[in-house]
């Protein structure tokens, strides 16, 4: 694989805009994304994510600014695309063509694909690739672009939502896949509305909102968006609780009556459930919410 210079930056976007009649879909998006690194970029479904992926790699024109990948001006998509693999959000292939077709023609058009490690991650996604493309779910379809991409030997890999139509068994193989990709020297730029997909696998991140980067981060910073929503039901009076809101991580402590609360907890659990422990608990409920809930909880409206 014939990666390129680390003081090269895999992509950049300088003032990159895009506005569709009155929507401005992307405002004024600068990013740097530098050889080698496993970025994340995250948002809740609707962001801008796909709409920003396809302005990075020329597939739209912008309204306003410029994107290069590898130096290379994305307005010259057949140059840029040479170091490039890229998986949309949502895959179409050749429907009359088999899987192994599908695959054989993405290789040729590519920047050169590993036929071994290629068919060892058909094994290890369980695709079957004698099948018509026309006869394959989502999540295959999924499959065979992911496996197309982690083959080559493209020094940059684009990935829109790829784990959408996969069970979590396949997604615990992404991330694998993920990590493998990193260890070659490639650089993953990884669009996502999951927190938990991103975490596991970015070492930075950049946050989308309503089309404006609100931030770029590492996952120190990413981290402080996770918390826990927490209800508990006791089954008598606890008063000694109502000192639940100066542990440590504990935020929003709401009564709802003498024997029900919520909380949201941040970070370790031990304090809290210690606390708890000391209690006549009647039930416990644990929700992670969405994370559209974690941005408007901590973003608040972020216009356009």
């Amino acid at each position: 694989m014939a990666l390129l210079p680390a003081a090269v930056p895999a992509l950049r976007a300088e003032n990159l805009s895009k506005r569709f009649s009155t929507t401005l879909a992307v405002d004024d998006l600068s990013l740097t994304v530098p050889t080698g690194e496993v970025f994340g970029f995250l948002g809740p479904n609707g962001a801008g994510k796909s709409t920003t992926i396809r302005l990075l790699l020329g597939l739209l024109r912008p309204t306003h600014g410029a994107a290069w990948i590898f130096d290379d001006p994305v307005a010259d998509v057949a140059r840029a695309h040479r170091h490039l693999a890229y998986v949309p959000a949502d895959v179409a292939l050749w429907p009359a063509f088999t899987g192994q077709e599908c695959l054989d023609l993405l290789a040729g058009v590519g920047p050169g694909t590993d036929l071994a490690y290629r068919d060892e991650l058909v094994a290890r996604f369980g695709l079957e690739p004698g099948r018509r493309a026309r006869t394959y779910s989502t999540g295959n379809r999924q499959k065979v672009a992911l496996v197309a991409a982690f083959a080559t030997r493209a020094p940059l890999l684009v990935l829109d939502e790829p784990t959408s139509g996969l069970d979590p068994l396949m997604e615990r193989e992404f991330r694998r896949c993920i990590a493998e990709a990193a260890e070659r020297g490639q650089t993953v730029f990884l669009s996502s509305h999951k927190l938990v997909e991103v975490e596991a696998v970015c070492s930075r991140v950049g946050i989308l909102r309503t089309g404006r980067l609100v931030e770029v981060a590492g996952l120190e910073e990413l981290r402080r968006l996770r918390r826990t929503e927490v209800t508990v039901d006791l089954s008598r009076p606890a008063p000694r609780l109502r000192g639940l809101a100066d542990l440590p991580g504990v935020t929003d402590l709401r009564w709802a009556s003498g024997l029900q609360f919520t909380l949201s907890l941040v970070g370790p659990p031990g304090p809290v459930l210690r606390a708890l422990g000391e209690t006549d608990v009647a039930r416990i409920d644990v929700r992670e919410p969405s994370l559209e809930e974690i941005f408007l909880d901590y973003y608040g409206e972020v216009s356009a």
